[in-house]
């Protein structure tokens, strides 16, 4: 029995000497026989240092840059490598305090402590300088060289969009980027952050005992290089986008145009307008809490997420569905009955062409009703539901109450409101309201609302005689010309092409014939077609005008909205929109009295907007 006890001893003490022997033959091959460890032993430590691309540069039609990159530096620190640091010396070297010191590093020890994050961000070339030859006292801190968005002109900021550091939120839904990345936070940057950012490359640097990259480990062997992002070419005409901006200074509100044969936009403002620099390196959170304080709300872009009563250029969606549906034809005439709905003075209109020129609210009273109840029913409530059905399915056509699918970002953006009858049934009570519960829809007052760029969408329509291509702000990005099926595709609305000429021709008469609304938005030589509108709303009236030019193969589509600008479309909206037109076709503008007057007024109402404006009739 003893004997089989002293076997089995003998058998484990021999397993503990072999892998006694193995594990000291393993040091010593690692640390005296092999030149790789050697290499090794002789370096205090590896860095990991994140090569980050350059991002794509944005480019207008013309081919006239917008947005460029800048060479910035960002101080990386990892904690644990920290160590017989003169904290006094290293302040006054960054010109920070000791109390910014402690915060920083305090940050960077609960992020980690052996891995690197950001201690100062975006430090400039000129600050870089000043410090380069002192960094090898600082052990713990490296530099990380990255870009920094420049924009060369200082338009379009909520269109191109801002640069920011990533947030959790961020972090979660891509693992791509990690902390202390950036990425697009708005407009363009942000709905084309895939094609803009490029791939990041690593580079694997050996650092000495002084915190001195002294070379690429083996050689470079395992770096990896960036690939740098994809520019973009957008469709926006940066002239024009300068000079709608300078009209639209000292107001409230947005000028869109569109290009109708393709859909591209030439310019999108939204007023009060900013300089983009300003959301640009280390003020940007301090000038990003300013704007965003702002009560005219600089930061929203009211082209896509303004919600507004459309007023009388929604008459002509409406003439155009009476049309098609043949509940009234191109020469039904109504009297100018100021008993229905209120109405300016002018002879009653005979004709739909003439309906449009004046701008006649009981006429378009009398249009609405005809295509609300259409006499398909004997009750009134179960007839005006049916007509309200149809007539939406129309106005969805035109693009309106939904989200035109605009290559922007979608977060916050409006679809404006066209009623349905689940709508009204709870707000009223099933079959308890009819025509003359809603007859305010006629006139694009009530419980319709429109965006901007759906305005500008429908003066397209009526420009191309019936369809709309979707309104993009990219014609194409990459070196292989991409371009989105999306942006390219017509999408038509059923109506007849001979009802959009009607249509075509009384907005001509706005403009160009006694009696017309818009004549402010002529321009000598040019055959602009046009449609004003005054829409009631808390606090004065906004002014607004679409237009498209010239009448036969069309170049530009327009709309213009100020808000609280007492006097109607007629009086801000259309000699902008004018102006515009012009300094787009003929690439200057004569009238300079014009021109000059409009830049320098500002007809809106101060805010806040405190008392109500007694509806007009």
């Amino acid at each position: 029995m003893s004997n089989r006890y002293a076997d089995r001893s003998r058998v484990v003490r021999g397993i503990f000497i072999v892998v006694a022997v193995i594990f000291v033959g393993r040091l010593a091959m690692l640390q005296l026989f092999s030149p790789k460890y050697r290499e090794l032993a002789k370096q205090q430590s590896l860095r990991n240092v994140t090569q980050y691309p350059a991002r794509g540069f944005i480019y207008d039609r013309n081919g006239k840059l917008l947005v460029h990159n800048e060479a910035v530096y960002d101080l990386m620190v990892i904690p644990r490598m920290v160590k017989n640091l003169d904290t006094a010396y290293f302040c006054r070297a960054l010109d920070i305090s000791r109390e910014e010191f402690d915060e920083r590093m305090l940050k960077a020890r609960k992020y980690s402590p052996y891995t690197a994050s950001i201690f100062i961000k975006q430090i400039s070339k000129e600050e870089y300088a000043r410090f380069e030859n002192k960094m090898f006292r600082f052990k713990g801190f490296y530099i990380s060289q990255r870009t920094l968005r420049i924009y060369d002109r200082p338009i379009a900021a909520q269109v191109l969009g801002y640069v920011g550091e990533v947030d959790q939120g961020d972090l979660d839904k891509d693992p791509y980027y990690k902390q202390g990345d950036y990425i697009g936070k708005s407009g363009l940057e942000k709905s084309y952050e895939e094609v803009l950012r490029g791939v990041k490359g690593k580079k694997i640097m050996q650092v000495d005992v002084h915190n001195r990259e002294v070379g690429p480990y083996q050689g470079g062997a395992y770096d990896t290089m960036p690939i740098e992002g994809c520019n973009l070419y957008t469709s926006l005409d940066a002239d024009l986008q300068e000079y709608a901006e300078q009209l639209m200074a000292n107001k409230r509100g947005c000028v869109v145009a569109i290009e109708p044969s393709s859909g591209e936009v030439l310019t999108m403002v939204s007023a009060p307008c900013y300089d983009p620099n300003l959301l640009v390196g280390r003020i940007r959170g301090e000038n990003y809490k300013k704007l965003n304080a702002d009560l005219a709300k600089p930061m929203l872009n009211r082209a896509l997420m303004g919600q507004y009563p459309p007023g009388s250029i929604f008459k002509v969606a409406q003439s155009l569905v009476a049309l098609d549906l043949g509940v009234i034809t191109p020469n039904s005439g109504f009297v100018c009955d100021k008993s229905l709905v209120g109405c300016h003075n002018h002879p009653s209109a005979r004709s739909v062409q003439e309906a449009i020129k004046m701008s006649c609210n009981p006429y378009f009273y009398q249009v609405y009703r005809r295509v609300i109840q259409q006499g398909k029913y004997k009750n009134i409530y179960k007839d005006s539901q049916y007509g309200l059905t149809v007539w939406r399915e129309y106005m969805l056509r035109f693009g309106f109450g939904q989200k035109l699918p605009i290559d922007l970002p979608r977060t916050g953006m409006s679809k404006g409101n066209i009623p349905d009858t689940s709508f009204y049934n709870r707000w009223y009570g099933k079959e308890r309201w009819a025509f003359s519960t809603i007859y305010s829809n006629s006139i694009g007052q009530g419980e319709v609302t429109v965006v901007p760029i759906q305005m500008a969408n429908l003066a397209a329509i009526v420009a191309n005689r019936g369809y709309y291509i979707t309104p993009h702000v990219v014609r194409y990005y990459g070196a292989d010309s991409t371009q989105s099926e999306e942006y390219t595709t017509r999408h038509e609305t059923g109506i007849d092409r001979k009802y959009f000429d009607i249509a075509a021709e009384g907005m001509y008469d706005v403009v160009h014939v006694a009696g017309g609304t818009g004549r402010r938005a002529r321009v000598e030589g040019l055959d602009v077609c046009g449609k004003t509108g005054t829409a009631e709303n808390f606090g004065n009236d906004h002014s607004v005008f679409i237009a498209f030019a010239p009448k036969n193969n069309p170049k530009i589509a327009v709309a213009v909205y100020v808000e609280n600008a007492q006097g109607g479309g007629g009086t801000w909206a259309a000699p902008i929109a004018g102006l515009v037109i012009e300094k787009y076709i003929n690439g200057e503008v004569a009238r300079k009295d014009v021109e000059k007057m409009y830049m320098e007024i500002n007809p809106c109402q101060k805010l806040p907007l405190t008392r109500r404006i007694k509806k007009k009739k």
